[in-house]
């Protein structure tokens, strides 16, 4: 961060000397738009459209069944597995796109759960941070009352003194959707591990956004979602990574046709897979898939320029300009920063606090075409939060000034107390 307030020019000069700006050509980007929501939902790619349409009119269009075959469909899910292993820390083979992130996470969480009983049937728990992201807490309740476990969430400060002899599993997200906090890999892993707890990791806000060291993290499972940093576009498939040492210990809990080791012997009895294709439930999404593959292509270009060492740099400068900016030319209206200050906690994200108003306020940033998102609070020590993504494959310096002066704009205006911004929409 600059000692000063960064002003406009800084901005541009910052731009204009960024090795990695060439990347944001591959994405379509609305004109007037600072898109700050990559978190939520990538950008589109601009060869997704012709890739899908060639997929549809060509592939099911004309070639139909055809196309399992000729155009690999049937072994895409391994070939995108693969594209995203490189940015995991994972091996080639190691990672199969299927499904949603929710439903990975049950297959995964239900595999640990397995391997618990078995090696240490008088483990009962299973450990998860309080404000970890809903649907992974209601898996694990789910689960949990299910098979017996008992579910205990704790605050991330408190995770280590939870790590006692009778927890099977600890389940976290490593970078918070709410704060932008990265919790610390591999050291947390290894204090896990230390009491025989195995170790299931949600990567959803971090793929594509942090480096990832899963084999060298010593973890035991992961999953990620594909629409978020990996801009695989809405609804876009997730992904499964078991460590090679579980992976053939047990059945995955969907065991589905395209997780048998023969599917098309269509034996009446389920023999699993080899390895992470077991991972794989019914038919995979093709033409979700095909989207999925071109925002890899886009995002694997970043390695010609420095990989996701250069893209963590240019991520952290992004969001310490944005927080510095608010600090300074945002003080006296309010707002807290619940995303940490110290570069190696935080993710691709800051996170504002207000103690009202904060919906409004996204609204009438998004009415500017200044696009973050708001995030409820529990009205307790959870408060409401004003989100902004900063993804660095397209997201430039002058991006974050003008986003910062627009904020300053709306508060000095007064004009998120229209009453238009207070009117909660379906998807906030």
């Amino acid at each position: 961060m600059m000692n000063l307030t960064p002003t406009l020019q800084d901005c541009e000069l910052l731009d204009a000397q960024d090795p990695l700006r060439s990347l944001r050509d591959q994405f379509e980007l609305p004109q007037g738009v600072i898109y700050l929501d990559g978190n939520s939902l990538g950008v589109l790619p601009k060869t997704a459209p012709a890739r899908v349409a060639h997929a549809v009119t060509h592939e099911w269009g004309q070639d139909l069944i055809k196309s399992w075959n000729t155009a690999g469909w049937f072994t895409l899910p391994q070939r995108v597995g693969d594209k995203i292993a490189r940015v995991i820390g994972a091996q080639a083979g190691e990672v199969i796109a299927a499904d949603s992130t929710s439903i990975n996470l049950f297959k995964v969480l239900a595999a640990a759960l397995h391997i618990a009983a078995a090696d240490h049937p008088h483990k009962t728990k299973i450990v998860s941070e309080r404000s970890n992201f809903p649907t992974d807490l209601y898996i694990a309740e789910a689960l949990c009352k299910e098979r017996g476990y008992a579910l205990q969430l704790v605050e991330a400060d408190e995770i280590p003194a939870a790590l006692q002899a009778d927890v099977a599993v600890l389940m976290l997200t490593h970078v918070n959707y709410r704060t932008g906090a990265m919790h610390d890999m591999q050291a947390v892993t290894a204090q896990a591990r230390a009491q025989g707890i195995l170790t299931v990791w949600d990567l959803a806000h971090s793929t594509g956004a942090v480096p990832v060291d899963l084999n060298g993290s010593g973890a035991d499972f992961a999953v990620g979602c594909g629409y978020k940093y990996l801009n695989g576009g809405p609804g876009a498939p997730a992904f499964v990574w078991v460590h090679p040492k579980h992976t053939d210990r047990f059945w995955q809990p969907l065991a589905g046709w395209w997780g048998h080791a023969a599917p098309f012997a269509f034996t009446p009895d389920y023999q699993p897979a080899k390895g992470i294709t077991r991972y794989q439930c019914g038919t995979q999404p093709i033409l979700s898939l095909t989207a999925l593959d071109c925002g890899l292509d886009a995002f694997l270009s970043a390695e010609a320029l420095g990989g996701m060492t250069a893209l963590r740099q240019k991520s952290l400068a992004l969001t310490g300009l944005f927080m510095q900016l608010v600090s300074t030319r945002l003080h006296g209206h309010g707002f807290g920063i619940a995303t940490p200050a110290e570069e190696a906690l935080r993710g691709s994200q800051v996170s504002l606090t207000r103690a009202a108003g904060a919906y409004a306020i996204v609204q009438a940033l998004i009415a500017r075409g200044v696009i973050g998102d708001f995030r409820a609070g529990d009205g307790g020590q959870h408060p409401d939060i004003l989100r902004f993504g900063f993804t660095p494959l397209y997201i430039g310096y002058a991006d974050v000034w003008h986003a910062a002066d627009h904020l300053v704009q709306v508060m000095e205006s007064g004009e998120w107390q229209d009453a238009r911004f207070a009117q909660k929409n379906a998807v906030t």
